[in-house]
């Protein structure tokens, strides 16, 4: 079982050094979520009961990939990775570029966690088509393999043409999304499936038998990642039975869950509550496992 630690909402200032603690207390991989902008959405939410966002106009969300670069450049083992990035609102070599240059710099620390997103506007700002977002997403996925394998690709109206800086090894590319369509597009295209919402465990039982329906049907066998945010107390007998099930990895974000006296000592919303929550859990879940 490989812990991602879950850095949504956090503010940009912190994620230096949240990079760093993370790496210190065994965490495999640093996920963070990607946004172009806020305003009054006309599109819903898919992830709450209300279909609003659960943010504001102050909430940070900084550039992925320049947070990643310099992520990659005060550590030398974490992995990081968007949950996820919503390749299909942005051009094939936006995204080439991007996340080659990102894998480049971390010497192969990069995971794609990728997506179609929920959200129109963004679609709308970047002048890309949200209602063909899928079918985009599928074209688009072999072509960055390629790309990022440092291989001379052909393309409609455009003369053969490769990128560079290319990574040394394969970037693992993991699909994000719980609807069947994302589930097909994880087992025909991905290297794994990350989850988009927290699940009980009756919840993810539904999507794991779905997913490994849609694996056998593309004639793939495992090893397949799997990566579950879970509704779970933390608890390293729990988290075996889950990989017992087939999760090679799961989302924690401490500071979610800290006690009454953490906030106390450390403050809502601070870096050192995280750190202080992250120890914490290092101490009692990942160093049991």
């Amino acid at each position: 079982m490989r812990f991602w630690l879950g850095a949504s909402f956090v503010d940009t200032d912190q994620f230096l050094e949240l990079a760093r603690a993370a790496e210190r207390c065994g965490f495999d991989t640093l996920t963070l979520s990607d946004h172009l902008f806020y305003a009054d959405f006309a599109s819903p939410y898919p992830y709450s009961r209300s279909g609003r966002p659960r943010w504001d106009a102050r909430t940070h969300w900084p550039d992925v990939w320049v947070t990643i670069g310099a992520m990659a450049a005060v550590t030398t083992t974490l992995r990081f990775s968007p949950n996820v990035y919503i390749a299909p609102a942005r051009d094939l070599f936006t995204v080439a570029k991007q996340v080659s240059t990102a894998a480049v710099l971390s010497k192969d620390r990069v995971t794609f966690g990728v997506g179609v997103g929920w959200c129109k506007e963004e679609f709308v700002g970047t002048g890309q088509d949200f209602h063909t977002r899928g079918r985009r997403l599928d074209a688009m996925l072999p072509t960055l393999r390629s790309l990022w394998a440092g291989e001379t690709v052909a393309l409609d109206g455009l003369p053969e043409l490769s990128i560079s800086p290319t990574p040394d090894r394969p970037i693992p590319v993991f699909v994000g999304g719980d609807s069947d369509a994302a589930l097909r597009r994880a087992a025909r295209l991905g290297d794994g499936w990350i989850g988009n919402r927290i699940y009980t465990e009756e919840q993810f039982d539904v999507v794991l038998t779905t997913l490994r329906g849609h694996l056998a049907e593309s004639g793939r066998s495992e090893p397949f990642d799997i990566i579950a945010p879970l509704a779970v107390m933390p608890d390293a007998d729990t988290y075996r039975r889950f990989a017992a099930k087939g999760v090679t990895g799961t989302m924690a974000a401490p500071w979610w869950l800290a006690t009454p006296e953490e906030k106390a000592r450390y403050g809502e919303g601070t870096l050192d509550l995280k750190i202080a929550t992250m120890e914490r859990f290092a101490e009692e879940v990942i160093a049991k496992l």
